[in-house]
């Protein structure tokens, strides 16, 4: 009877032990799921990579700037000038027209610019394009040895020609005939470069052309030196002055540059290129100057 009684209690322990033993292993799965529950990493990772798309961004970027190299120059384009030259540059009302006036504007247009012209006097014009306060010089302006020393030209949109104007009974017949003579000339102008060679001249320099052709329609000089077409507006003006037949110098005129715009310089030179091969220069020209 003890024996059996002994048997029946080691079963019962070794029942126990067994159910305790089972319950053990089957908790350890449970409490791994709750780990791994808690340390979605996979999940995170995948937020992460959302919140920093660089991709997307970089593509909306290179969008951006390639849409900014392909827009036109913008901003504003500068002229200097001297607006006493009809019929290159002169007033009408308080706007500066003429041929340098329409033709720089069609280059700035070409180049996506608006146009904007400063006036002053014509030996300031170098001084402006050099300091930054104008982005180019267009004055009827001829091309010199003397001026390629301090800036650098366009190519010629024109040709023009000095004259001399003198008075109706004047002796003075020719550029021979100009040695030991009273010049007018405009300060820093082609004229007054030129005359400067004449042997014997006496040199008087003006600031306006017109202020020299009024000088000498009152007999304070002998002649002026002049281009050919503001020559001829202002003899129609003025009372017993005539333009003699010879000439003087023929020149070519350009845009006048500082040296280091070298960027400009070429992309005027492009619009130039374009604008004459159109025909736009030179309608211009023949608005301004008709055929005799």
């Amino acid at each position: 009877m003890k024996k059996k009684v002994i048997s029946m209690m080691l079963c019962a322990v070794m029942t126990a032990a067994m159910v305790t033993g089972c319950g053990n292993k089957e908790a350890a799965p449970a409490e791994s799921a709750d780990a791994a529950e808690e340390t979605e990493a996979p999940a995170e990772s995948t937020d992460a990579a959302e919140e920093t798309e660089a991709p997307a961004e970089s593509a909306d970027a290179a969008e951006e700037t390639e849409s900014e190299a392909e827009a036109p120059t913008g901003g504003t384009l500068v002229m200097a000038t001297n607006a006493y030259f009809e019929p290159y540059e002169y007033y009408e009302g308080d706007q500066v027209v003429g041929i340098d006036a329409e033709m720089a504007a069609a280059v700035a247009e070409k180049l996506g610019m608006e146009l904007e012209i400063e006036d002053m006097e014509f030996d300031s014009i170098i001084p402006a394009v050099n300091s930054g306060k104008a982005d180019m010089g267009v004055a009827g302006m001829t091309v010199t040895e003397d001026r390629l020393v301090n800036v650098n030209f366009s190519k010629p949109y024109t040709t023009a020609t000095q004259v001399i104007i003198v008075q109706e009974n004047s002796e003075i017949t020719g550029k021979a005939d100009l040695s030991g003579k009273k010049i007018g000339v405009q300060l820093g102008t082609t004229g007054d470069i030129f005359a400067s060679d004449i042997e014997g001249a006496d040199i008087e320099q003006y600031n306006k052309g017109m202020d020299a052709v009024q000088a000498l329609a009152n007999g304070m000089i002998d002649a002026v030196i002049i281009d050919n077409e503001p020559a001829k507006q202002f003899v129609s003006k003025a009372e017993g002055l005539k333009i003699l037949e010879e000439e003087f110098i023929t020149e070519e005129y350009a845009i006048a540059f500082a040296k280091d715009n070298e960027e400009l310089l070429e992309k005027v030179n492009a619009a130039l290129d374009e604008l004459t091969a159109d025909g736009t220069i030179q309608a211009i020209i023949d608005k301004y100057i008709t055929a005799e």
